[in-house]
């Protein structure tokens, strides 16, 4: 029988008191001064298909939860890796018990990398809570193509943020994102979401590439004797 995760504390007075602690240690790292909404949560699960996934990663944890809702929503056999930076929300929500849940402490970047050691298979979702807006370009860019690559073709990344910087990140990689608000949360934040798009076959590719000059080819051709035609016929006409 499934084993439940621990008792939901995403909310309580202790967790959001921990948060904000952690928050006035490293304002950038964090990003928000308040853990999510338990609305926001069942958004964020919803929308990055949960229910369905072997394989769900989440990137940037905060005090657990987020993670007990995917947690709760996730099937028996379903895998759920935790990538926390912070070393106090790692133990934190390590002390989970659960079976189907992994905890790495260290960074987004490093998430292939991550999924190659513990032999996990690519990801059906990932879901981001990382401040985008607050980390620096190059380490927002880094963490991006990391979950992009990742990423199982079919497959969801959904981060919720307070402001645009992982869409215009994003479009070099996934394209434009979906977006919606979350106004019963506080802050109220953007819940952005992509899907990955499926890679063309190698030999579909190769066949289109190798068509590509053949049909140029042969409209210039067509073109050439269209023109020789009409000469011929302009040299017949009687004056």
């Amino acid at each position: 029988m499934q084993k439940k995760a621990g008792p939901r504390s995403g909310s309580t007075l202790d967790d959001r008191v921990v948060f904000f602690q952690e928050f006035l240690k490293n304002p950038r790292q964090i990003g928000s001064i308040t853990p999510s909404s338990r609305f926001l949560e069942r958004r964020i699960v919803h929308i990055a298909g949960v229910a369905s996934a072997r394989l769900v990663v989440e990137l940037g944890a905060g005090t657990g939860g987020t993670t007990r809702a995917i947690l709760d929503a996730m099937g028996p056999d379903a895998k759920l890796l935790v990538v926390e930076i912070n070393r106090h929300f790692a133990a934190l929500v390590g002390r989970i018990d659960d079976p189907r849940l992994i905890v790495h402490c260290g960074s987004a970047r490093d998430l292939r990398d991550v999924l190659s050691r513990r032999h996990l298979p690519a990801p059906d979702a990932v879901i981001s809570g990382i401040p985008f807006s607050t980390i620096d370009r190059r380490t927002g860019s880094q963490i991006l193509e990391a979950i992009s690559s990742a990423l199982t073709p079919g497959g969801r990344f959904v981060a919720y943020q307070s402001r645009k910087h992982v869409d215009q990140l994003s479009r070099p990689l996934l394209g434009p994102a979906h977006v919606e608000v979350a106004l019963l949360n506080i802050p109220p934040l953007r819940l952005y979401w992509w899907e990955k798009r499926a890679a063309r076959p190698a030999l579909e590719e190769e066949r289109s590439r190798a068509a590509r000059p053949a049909e140029s080819l042969a409209l210039v051709s067509a073109r050439t004797e269209n023109t020789a035609d009409a000469s011929f016929r302009r040299r017949l006409k009687p004056r």
